[in-house]
């Protein structure tokens, strides 16, 4: 994941990760309309990287390790990291995770969102809604001189109270002109543990929460990881600067 040494921004940089952010949010936005019965996740895959390059930025997911892909799209049972393609299309009644990350002038914007495609069932929609509100209440968390098991405490509480699960093998990470530094984040854990938080620290809050099982499998192609029942998983991902007076989302749709 990176070096462990905890790299703190200043307000140049803060300012940079705030446009790539800005640029990630309005990239969801662009292709929220596009999320429906019948279209392919390669075409949501192509319109994300024809708009991207259209700002003058490009996509850090596209190459990063081999990933095939300029977004990821995880329907359903997929937690994370699902690869587009042209056979997968979306029918009535799936959730898909759009996971996006674009680079503008050396920084990193990633956040993603999960979507509705048609009308969801009603298990479906209480994940997406409760996994929509462990984000909010993580960033609740965040200010200086808290811990990062703050943040996963509050999740964790959160999405079990509503009898969902949090995935454990993939966790939140600082970002800046890296794409995955330190530090790692994780979306479960205990209040006053784990590192202190720093005014001037970026990192993301991308809480996974599972129907079922909080245990993931990886497909062959070494990167799809899906819920080990076969039940749904919902993710929603901000990242965010610690400031002086607490928290500010950086990669906010309404800005």
């Amino acid at each position: 994941m990176g070096s462990e040494r905890i790299t703190l921004l200043s307000t140049r940089e803060i300012e940079k990760m705030r446009r790539a952010g800005r640029l990630a949010a309005q990239l969801l936005d662009y292709l929220a309309p596009m999320i429906q019965p019948g279209i392919s996740t390669l075409e949501l895959n192509d319109a994300a990287e024809g708009w991207t390059q259209e700002q003058g930025a490009k996509s850090a997911p596209l190459g990063y390790n081999g990933f095939p892909k300029s977004i990821c799209t995880s329907i359903n049972e997929v937690i994370c990291h699902g690869i587009p393609n042209a056979k997968q299309i979306l029918k009535e009644g799936d959730i898909i995770n759009l996971d996006v990350t674009p680079i503008l002038n050396g920084y990193h914007g990633d956040t993603s969102r999960t979507f509705f495609v048609g009308t969801p069932s009603p298990k479906a929609k209480k994940l997406v809604e409760v996994t929509e509100e462990c984000l909010r209440r993580g960033i609740a968390e965040v200010k200086p001189g808290a811990k990062i098991g703050d943040i996963g405490a509050a999740i964790q509480e959160y999405a079990e109270s509503n009898g969902f699960s949090v995935v454990r093998d993939f966790v939140g990470h600082g970002i800046s002109n890296i794409f995955h530094t330190a530090p790692q984040v994780p979306h479960y854990g205990r209040r006053g543990k784990g590192k202190r938080l720093r005014k001037g620290m970026v990192f993301t809050i991308e809480p996974m929460i599972n129907e079922g099982t909080w245990e993931a499998e990886l497909l062959e192609d070494g990167w799809t990881a899906i819920t080990k029942d076969g039940k749904l998983s919902a993710q929603f991902e901000h990242t965010l600067a610690v400031t002086d007076e607490g928290v500010e989302i950086l990669t906010s749709r309404d800005r």
